[in-house]
């Protein structure tokens, strides 16, 4: 009884010596505050429209005829694009898109009207920037509705004059019409897609890093650890003590970010909010393990804080978000499959966007636990070798003297 109630004791003063620390070091107060509430607010400033629409393109029209006219005005009038610049030559419209001055090229050739009068297929062309994917499938997107908008329209007018009556002309353009139907984000909203994923993202490149950080200061000192380890009634107990604090201000920050998504952008929340926090809690307490772990393993302390930015700062790329992790190679799927982001992210948009039923969020919350209970074990695993090593001159100066 008397042992727990040290160990209560143990916990609660590494506790508060480490809310002590947070006030006294600027530097580890900035990680844990100042720099994530600043990186969500700018992403939250830069993706908050929800969706890039109007993006600029030039037109090179050597026809100059009222069908080219025509399609312009349709492509300037597709929410993905608007016409910026009219060029000259090729020349022009290439020097447009190398500078970043318009996302695409417009050719419309010579004789594309009476091509299309005559029942040729006149080919009009549309050079687009592939590197910039974003931008460049959206304005190809808009392009591609506009022609087809306009052939069919053609199409329409050309049967009709010949006299096919209305119905059977419509029929004619589009005899097998296709529904669409896009499933959880049909408006390709970017607050639904990239900055619900990337303030997790960037929240567990922080959370490991400070707690590399904050375990490596009494870590790389070994007084400091034996002082830890006395304050605390044993090395467990204070380590437990020395993350809580910031557990608890990670938590605070993932919730201010969750209410901005959930209340101001309006993320749909369509599943269980116990299971978000579920998951949360998990993700903070796995991410801080991991980077306490590095600490532990890895000195001096600026290494573990270097191994942790080189683990978790390209995590973006192997989460699933932009690329489908089944479409990656093997590396980049057990890169993937080794943090803990990318299950909370998996928990994240199965219980928001997709309102998906509890037995299928099971799997990425269970993984979650997993990563707590392996990394906890190798943490307990490390502080024992650590209090082995610490006590073995005593031993063996015991020895002797005996």
């Amino acid at each position: 009884m008397r042992r727990r109630r040290d160990l209560r004791f143990g916990f609660a003063l590494v506790f508060r010596r480490e809310v002590g620390w947070l006030r006294r070091r600027p530097l580890l107060l900035t990680m844990t505050t100042a720099i994530p509430l600043a990186v969500m607010a700018l992403l939250t400033l830069l993706f908050s429209q929800g969706l890039a629409t109007r993006l600029p393109v030039a037109v090179l029209d050597l026809d100059r005829s009222d069908l080219s006219r025509s399609i312009v005005r349709t492509v300037d009038a597709t929410p993905d694009t608007r016409v910026a610049e009219y060029v000259a030559d090729m020349a022009e419209g290439r020097r447009l898109i190398l500078s970043g001055g318009v996302h695409g090229l417009l050719y419309l050739p010579r004789n594309l009207e009476r091509d299309m009068q005559a029942g040729r297929q006149p080919e009009a062309v549309f050079f687009y920037n592939a590197q910039t994917m974003t931008a460049g499938n959206l304005t190809l997107r808009g392009v591609n509705a506009a022609m087809g908008t306009v052939s069919a329209g053609i199409r329409l007018s050309l049967r009709t004059a010949q006299g096919t009556p209305m119905e059977e002309a419509s029929a004619s353009v589009q005899p097998v019409p296709v529904q669409l139907a896009p499933l959880f984000n049909p408006t390709l909203d970017y607050v639904f897609f990239l900055l619900a994923a990337l303030l997790p993202s960037v929240l567990q490149i922080i959370v490991t890093t400070t707690a590399a950080y904050s375990v490596g200061l009494d870590v790389e000192t070994p007084h400091r650890l034996r002082i830890l380890r006395r304050l605390g009634g044993g090395l467990m107990p204070a380590i437990a003590g020395k993350m809580l604090p910031y557990t608890i201000l990670f938590l605070i920050i993932l919730g201010l970010a969750d209410t901005v998504l959930f209340g101001l952008l309006g993320l749909p929340l369509q599943g269980s909010r116990l299971l978000l926090v579920a998951g949360a809690v998990l993700f903070v307490m796995a991410c801080q393990l991991a980077g306490g772990l590095l600490a532990l393993l890895l000195t001096p302390m600026a290494s573990a804080v270097s191994i942790a930015t080189l683990v978790t700062a390209p995590a973006f790329g192997f989460m699933g978000i932009g690329f489908p992790r089944f479409g990656m190679n093997l590396f980049s799927q057990w890169w993937g499959a080794l943090l803990p982001g990318t299950w909370f992210l998996t928990l994240r948009i199965d219980q928001t966007i997709r309102g998906a039923p509890l037995d299928l969020s099971l799997r990425p919350l269970l993984i979650l636990a997993a990563f707590v209970i392996v990394l906890s074990l190798l943490v307990v695993l490390r502080l024992e070798g650590l209090r082995r090593r610490a006590e073995a001159p005593a031993r063996r100066l015991a020895e002797a003297v005996a």
